[in-house]
């Protein structure tokens, strides 16, 4: 079994279950569960009422993984148009007053310096949305008039970007700023944790499709769109916690400025020979994927150029049937979905390969 190719590996559904002994294909599967439980806390929490007048500053925290992705993504579908200053901070910052709205994700709930910082917004009648765990001093700090949405789909960290994006939409929308449908986009990421289900074959599997072409190549995840770019940073994290693979992420604008990279990538295009033995093989190549999520014109332009300006790139945007302005639904459904099918990726990488440990079943397949 240890010498079984890769995509047979990826085939076996049996398999893959027993293999994962922790149930992180099911957790991956959660995106549209943990949209609609957030939803049901926040209604419960009489949030629209809590949170309503326009702040002087929305402070975001990106004290954790999960949480510093689900504030890039939510500032950039906010914009630049939009009327509030938004500021990206990794514990709460001493102005922080009775006039500003903070929101963040928090996964460590025994996180001292957060849990102080938090404390002293709090009592200085700042208005806080948290999504976090229930024990712990982050909680404790926030307790009384925050807005605390914990956890009623449980998901491992790493696996928790549905929840902590969905805290930071019901915050812009009570403040006027964001207007999502998250009930629709809770059921297109159903739809694309069923694409990416264990039962369906590599051909038919996305988050499988992505799985091959993603191993044993150095991947550069580079976003087209600025929240493109925030999936990509999270595709880099996923791959890193469940597949041990280290991958680039950043903005394209900015990764084809670094020369020898991109020498790197054109070089290997020119070079690249179909009739080669992969065993032969002395590193790792480039993969390039270039994310792009949002839509218009432009962006359609710009995934164009890219295409032709970057030897070997394959663009990768999301499948989805929504359509609307920029920060709307079709956005946040595409970034979703496309986190979803990177966290699944990575483990079914993780799987394959044994990096994740478990059984130790299939250690060393595809090798």
């Amino acid at each position: 079994m240890l010498d079984r190719d890769l995509g047979e590996v990826l085939d076996d559904a049996a398999l893959l279950q027993r293999a994962d002994v922790v149930g992180l294909l099911r957790d991956g599967a959660t995106a549209g569960a943990q949209i609609r439980s957030t939803q049901e806390s926040a209604v419960e929490a009489d949030l629209a009422a809590r949170i309503e007048d326009r702040p002087r500053a929305l402070v975001l925290l990106c004290r954790s993984a999960v949480g510093a992705t689900a504030a890039r993504m939510l500032a950039a579908l906010l914009g630049p148009v939009c009327p509030v200053p938004v500021v990206l901070a990794d514990l709460v910052p001493a102005w922080v007053g009775p006039l500003d709205v903070v929101v963040g994700h928090v996964e460590d709930g025994h996180d001292r310096p957060l849990a102080e910082s938090v404390y002293r917004a709090a009592r200085r009648g700042a208005r806080l949305l948290l999504t976090l765990p229930e024990d712990g001093p982050v909680a404790a700090a926030a307790a009384g008039s925050s807005v605390l949405l914990y956890p009623r789909v449980a998901a491992p960290p790493g696996l928790s970007l549905p929840r902590a994006v969905t805290g930071g939409l019901l915050a812009a929308r009570a403040l006027g700023l964001l207007s999502v449908d998250l009930d629709r986009v809770a059921d297109g990421v159903d739809r694309e944790a069923e694409r990416d289900h264990p039962v369906h074959e590599t051909f038919v599997n996305p988050a499988k499709t992505l799985a091959l072409r993603l191993s044993d190549r150095i991947p550069l995840l580079w976003g087209l769109d600025p929240v493109a770019t925030a999936v990509a940073a999270h595709a880099a994290h996923s791959l890193a916690a469940f597949s041990g693979l280290v991958a680039d992420a950043g903005d394209y604008q900015n990764a084809v400025r670094r020369p020898a990279l991109y020498r790197s990538v054109a070089g290997q295009a020119q070079s690249l020979d179909i009739f080669a033995d992969p065993d032969d093989q002395v590193a790792p190549r480039p993969r390039v994927l270039l994310l792009s999520i949002q839509r218009g014109d432009e962006a359609m332009a710009l995934a164009r150029q890219a295409g032709e300006a970057v030897p070997g790139g394959d663009v990768v945007s999301p499948e989805t049937d929504l359509d609307g302005p920029a920060g709307g639904d079709a956005d946040v459904l595409g970034a979703l979905t496309l986190a979803a099918r990177f966290d699944l990726c990575a483990v079914y990488l993780g799987l394959a390969t044994g990096a994740l440990g478990g059984s130790g079943e299939l250690a060393g397949a595809g090798r």
